[in-house]
């Protein structure tokens, strides 16, 4: 089993930035991939970016491509996303995901992100 808890959400204006943390237990060393992901009230989950476990190879969304940066800490089993320039859409409840090698899934309880405009 692996423990997922993400940490790092909050109300910010448009144009600040956050860190959003995804903290890995467990199982942790079974992790492949970590990848973040988000969902707006009445909206689908939607990918946000992600990076492989051994922080080489990172993908993003188009619409935070130039803003967010997804990075991790292998001693803390810790993916970071950094939020640059943040936008009114950028709202809502941010979650991460780890793959394990086996390809199962774990899902964090979430963090929400709130942007005024």
């Amino acid at each position: 089993q692996v423990q997922l808890v993400e940490s790092g959400g909050g109300l910010v204006q448009a144009g600040d930035s956050l860190r959003l943390s995804c903290a890995a237990s467990g199982r942790a060393f079974s992790l492949n991939f970590m990848t973040w992901f988000r969902q707006a009230p009445g909206k689908e989950r939607e990918f946000v970016g992600s990076i492989n476990w051994s922080g080489t190879t990172t993908s993003y969304a188009d619409s935070v491509k130039g803003r967010f940066t997804i990075s991790r800490d292998y001693a803390k089993n810790t993916v970071y996303l950094q939020m640059n320039s943040l936008k009114p859409e950028d709202t809502g409840l941010y979650y991460c995901r780890g793959t394990t090698i086996a390809n199962s899934y774990y899902w964090g309880q979430g963090t929400q992100v709130t942007v005024s405009s």
